[in-house]
């Protein structure tokens, strides 16, 4: 019967646990609008918002999309997007854009500025809009 009360207490804690994804640190509440990659302003429109915990989702160029994320601040992890299929004149960017967010692992936020890289020099520069 301990077993099962600590088991049940475990379970009732991990489920009571904050968000520790960049969504509590300031990344909520945000349509984040991709402004560059790797200092090169970003041709096309892309987007990227929390909208709850563990999760990301947004608008790509073409397609919107979605992904599990449960990496703790400041690490940032989108292995495994889902997206739309619908072909558009932005094809080219939204495989850019799509290459580069499966390769971040960090992301940091400051204020209206969303940076997601990675330690090999990548840099998406995001900007918050309403």
């Amino acid at each position: 019967m301990k077993m099962v009360v600590a088991a049940f207490t475990l379970a009732t804690l991990a489920a009571c646990q904050d968000d520790e994804t960049a969504r509590a640190y300031g990344a909520a509440d945000h349509v984040w609008t991709l402004t560059e990659i790797n200092g090169t302003r970003f041709p096309a429109k892309a987007t990227l918002i929390f909208p709850e915990t563990g999760k990301i989702a947004g608008k790509a160029p073409c397609n919107s999309y979605t992904a599990p994320m449960s990496a703790p601040y400041p690490w940032f992890d989108a292995q495994q997007i889902a997206s739309t299929k619908m072909a558009c004149p932005d094809l080219q960017s939204e495989g850019e854009f799509f290459a580069a967010l499966s390769k971040a692992s960090i992301s940091e936020v400051s204020g209206d500025t969303l940076i997601l890289s990675n330690p090999d020099g990548l840099s998406m520069v995001f900007k918050a809009s309403d």
